[in-house]
């Protein structure tokens, strides 16, 4: 098997608070972390002034043994990151981002998004409707605090003191402790979501296409491999983009070998929507071009993705070819202390498609997007990470 000497990815965050520059510094942890584990040295170089989106070169190299050929390999990393809306939707103030959340909410269901999701993956669905069921009681609870002198039988007067403790329960103690479950991010999060799916605004659908020009041009620069690697919300950014360059340029990807791996990918938390057409749509353009091979990694133990559902199929393309599987474990990859340590915390389970690994496994993201081997020998649990 032919080593990669050089590679561009071009790597869709999920929906973060991070920016290119931060989603590079943790780029640059991991890949510490898997060298150490792995034994080869890495370099992560810094940004390079002024690229957008945000790109940066790492170098991964074998340690030096007598007798053994010795491995180099290059690979340039676009951070297509969407920090701008992540900022954006999380800009106003504590009652616009419930309102829009709860707005949201509605417009899933009523697309039928919910019913998809208990459908497919009920693991999902309870993400979905946990940071609204939760709020909803803090609501209910702040009213009945509200009207609890009315109801006891005392003079509606007493409510002057009543509402204002309402609202102090709301403020210094619901609030404070949701964040501990990340809920009004998680209400941003749905309402990109409902934007990825419907397609209804000018703001993302112009940046989207901004990004697929940006990718394009990074495509231009000559390699050996193209990885397009996605994580969770970043999936349905990166398969609007893909989508989009196949629409202008059906033979773009024509003459490279292209990767497209999604890691935890949540394109169905956008595409159950009934007006989600163009994603799914572009789901299918994907899984159609022969020169992608797409590479769906799923994990058993992380409820936020749609764990072994066909993705291409359930997108309505059950004769295309599907997306190859790659079911990995966590709890393979983490020291058991560690793996105790953040296994009751969802969100962090779901970030570890990303981080590095502390023991060697079948998945490492930084070998996938940076090592020597192509990306492809993921997708066969008996192929080497490593050359031998």
């Amino acid at each position: 098997m032919k080593l990669i000497e050089k590679r561009v990815v071009l790597h869709f965050p999920g929906f973060e608070p991070l920016d290119g520059v931060a989603h590079r510094a943790r780029y640059e942890r991991s890949a510490r972390q898997s060298a150490a584990v792995w034994g080869y040295s890495v370099a992560t170089g810094a940004p390079e002034p002024g690229s957008d989106p945000l790109s940066f070169e790492v170098t991964t190299e074998s340690r030096a043994e007598p007798g053994s050929p010795g491995w180099r390999t290059k690979s340039r990393v676009h951070m297509v990151d969407h920090d701008g809306f992540v900022r954006k939707l999380r800009s106003g103030n504590t009652l616009s981002q419930i309102i829009a959340g709860f707005r949201s909410c509605a417009q899933i269901m009523l697309g039928g998004g919910m019913r998809g999701y208990f459908r497919h993956a009920w693991r999902f669905g309870l993400f979905f409707v946990f940071p609204f069921l939760l709020t909803a009681l803090a609501i209910a609870l702040t009213a009945q605090i509200t009207v609890l002198p009315y109801a006891l039988g005392f003079s509606p007067w007493h409510m002057l003191w009543s509402g204002p403790l309402a609202l102090c329960f709301f403020i210094f103690v619901f609030l404070p402790f949701s964040e501990r479950f990340h809920t009004l991010h998680l209400f941003a999060d749905w309402e990109m979501a409902v934007a990825l799916g419907r397609m209804d605004r000018t703001d993302f659908n112009s940046w989207l296409e901004d990004r697929a020009t940006a990718v394009r041009k990074a495509l231009d620069e000559e390699a050996d491999e193209y990885v397009i690697s996605s994580h969770s919300m970043g999936s349905s950014v990166a398969a609007h983009v893909i989508g989009i360059l196949l629409e202008r340029e059906p033979e773009v990807f024509n003459g490279k070998r292209v990767v497209f791996a999604t890691l935890g990918s949540a394109i169905l938390q956008c595409a159950l929507l009934s007006s989600a057409t163009l994603l799914r749509a572009r789901v299918g353009l994907i899984a159609r071009c022969p020169a992608i091979s797409w590479l769906d990694v799923q994990c058993l133990t992380d409820s936020i993705n749609f764990y072994k559902v066909p993705v291409v199929a359930v997108c309505g393309h059950a004769e295309a070819p599907p997306a190859k599987m790659i079911l990995i474990r966590v709890k393979q990859m983490l020291t058991p202390e560690h793996y105790r340590k953040i296994r009751r915390d969802q969100l962090r389970v779901h970030r570890q498609y990303v981080l590095g690994p502390d023991m060697k496994g079948s998945f490492d993201f930084t070998l996938m997007t940076s090592g020597p081997m192509p990306a492809s020998v993921f997708a066969y649990a008996d192929e080497k990470r490593m050359p031998g």
